[in-house]
């Protein structure tokens, strides 16, 4: 399969659900709005649900396993009805949600690199450089991305077993609660290794307060570079 054109890639994870990972892209969204984003959200349901329409289906476990959608700019965003939405309220100039069922990402990656393949707005040629931030933890498992951050919440001890497999390819570590409490309070998996904390910035972003400089930063940097990833 042919991969899509080079691309500067931020993915940004998390251990579990409603930890404000959406929230984060969208930060970084609205923080570095020159970069003309096209932003992602990928999903992967669990037994019995259709990725089409994200409900129980009676659909066969081979049926229905991938779909993607894209964000109508037309409709209203005052009130966004998705995460995908959100990026476009936050200055996304595209935006899109692929949905797999869980453990067929592979199958979905087809559609994953047919987003990426179309042109940047105003690009008459599509020669100009996509800059790409996609929600996920999963994708890890067939791209390097320019930069991996991963949303940590110490009050919050569910794990998600593709945020365990990722954990040490982290490159920046966004706390939302945890790095200021006893060490006793933490749960047992935010022991996390040595040699990432040593490496790996650890920052700080409550719920409300705007994203950490330092990140900002180390995007820019990234927007700066060549584009060196192809999905």
């Amino acid at each position: 399969m042919e991969k899509s054109a080079p691309c500067r890639l931020i993915v940004v994870g998390g251990h579990t659900r409603s930890i404000g990972k959406t929230q984060l892209v969208c930060d970084l969204i609205a923080a570095l709005p020159a970069a003309h984003w096209l932003a992602g959200k990928i999903t992967q349901y669990g037994h019995g649900v259709c990725a089409q329409n994200g409900e129980n289906c009676d659909c066969a476990p081979t049926d229905h396993v991938v779909a993607l959608d894209w964000e109508n700019r037309a409709a209203p965003l005052t009130t966004p009805s998705s995460d995908s939405a959100r990026f476009l309220l936050a200055g996304a100039e595209r935006a899109f949600w692929l949905r797999t069922k869980q453990g067929y990402l592979a199958e979905g990656m087809p559609l994953l690199r047919q987003a990426l393949a179309v042109p940047p707005e105003g690009s008459l040629s599509g020669g100009a450089a996509q800059n790409v931030i996609i929600e996920s933890n999963s994708l890890l498992q067939f791209v390097k991305p320019s930069l991996y951050v991963t949303v940590l919440d110490a009050a919050r001890h569910d794990f998600k077993d593709s945020a365990r497999q990722m954990l040490d390819r982290s490159d920046v570590l966004v706390f939302r609660r945890g790095l200021d409490s006893d060490d006793a309070a933490h749960p047992p998996w935010l022991k996390l290794p040595a040699r990432l904390l040593q490496e790996a910035p650890s920052l700080v972003q409550r719920e409300g307060e705007p994203v950490p400089e330092q990140l900002v930063r180390l995007v820019k940097r990234i927007l700066e570079a060549p584009p060196g990833i192809s999905v």
